[in-house]
């Protein structure tokens, strides 16, 4: 059961209903969860769209490895939303499913793949433990450089502020 009331067709100020037509022009093409409660605070919630279209389109890490810390992050959470969302996609841009399934059930996946388990490994890390030890920040930094791992901080942030919504 939502707490926030969705809102009415014609409830909504200029202001909701024009960050509402940019978020629906951007990359998402749709205004959904999150982002519709977001409208009770439209300067929140221009903010946080793009901050959001970042840390899902254009970050320096590819597709496979920012779906699998989203996931990370989802399942932490148990965030319907963003597991219902971004698990088809991790699984078609390369994420096993079977380690998708196990991050699910709240265990902890295998991966054959160094840079999905360096990604995994460093996201849950920060997400459960809040902080990466040093070898697996190492491991990821070698992998990944700085860009790449301050990028990653991001994604994980980004989709903590989704879940807590």
């Amino acid at each position: 059961m939502a707490r926030i009331r969705d809102f009415e067709e014609g409830e909504v100020s200029a202001e909701q209903s024009r960050v509402r037509d940019a978020i629906a022009a951007g990359p998402r093409g749709v205004v959904v969860g999150p982002l519709r409660v977001w409208l009770h605070s439209p300067e929140l919630a221009e903010r946080a769209q793009s901050l959001g279209a970042f840390c899902r389109y254009s970050t320096s890490l590819p597709q496979r490895l920012s779906e699998l810390a989203i996931l990370v992050t989802g399942a932490h959470w148990r965030a319907g939303f963003e597991w219902h969302t971004h698990a088809p996609l991790a699984i078609a841009a390369g994420v096993p499913a079977e380690a998708v399934e196990e991050m699910r059930r709240g265990g902890q996946p295998v991966f054959a793949d160094p840079e999905l388990r360096a990604i995994h490994d460093f996201s849950r890390e920060l997400v459960t433990a809040q902080r990466v030890s040093d070898a697996t920040y190492a491991r990821a930094r070698e992998m990944f450089g700085d860009k790449a791992l301050v990028d990653l901080v991001g994604i994980l942030g980004y989709y903590t502020l989704i879940a807590m919504t």
